[in-house]
């Protein structure tokens, strides 16, 4: 049985030309860059950024935790990946989750000197406004004009993060 006789009212021509539409629909809004929110980081150095104000610079944003293996595993590469770039403008802020305790996220900064930003989201507003992230690591790479351009949900393949950060910062 085909399409047009177990239902005559739907056209294979109108059908495939739905699913075409449906298809370039989701393709574009793959690619639309969405608009970062606009939160203020407080670091636990006291200091305050905000997206606002790192407009004109590629930004790099990372959810993590202290208690979670792979964001343990991928910091000293989070760390080489702003050592390359810090000099062309790229900023970076680790922000601990919610559920991670200030003192083992002080700790672990110290220990690892960690050369960026951390900022903590004690009430885990910042993660609620970036989509409710809940799983780590998840890092957000945004461009000079505030979009975000890229989600990473767990370890990047950081030679194509790279790739990615140098083109942005040409641009």
């Amino acid at each position: 049985m085909t399409a047009s006789t177990s239902r005559p009212w739907i056209k294979p021509a109108a059908a495939a030309a739905v699913v075409l539409a449906l298809a370039g629909a989701g393709y574009a809004s793959f690619f639309r860059s969405t608009p970062a929110p606009d939160v203020t980081f407080i670091s636990i150095a006291g200091e305050k950024v905000s997206t606002e104000a790192l407009r004109g610079k590629v930004v790099m944003i990372n959810f993590w935790a202290t208690s979670c293996v792979t964001c343990v595993k991928e910091m000293p590469a989070m760390v080489d990946t702003y050592n390359k770039f810090k000099d062309q403008g790229l900023e970076f802020v680790a922000v601990a989750m919610q559920y991670d305790r200030p003192d083992y996220v002080l700790n672990f900064t110290e220990q690892r000197a960690l050369p960026f930003k951390v900022a903590l989201d004690s009430s885990g507003d910042l993660a609620r406004q970036f989509g409710d992230v809940s799983l780590t690591p998840t890092t957000f790479l945004i461009d000079k004009q505030g979009n975000i351009i890229k989600k990473y949900v767990g370890e990047p393949d950081f030679a194509t993060v790279h790739k990615l950060i140098a083109k942005e910062l040409a641009g």
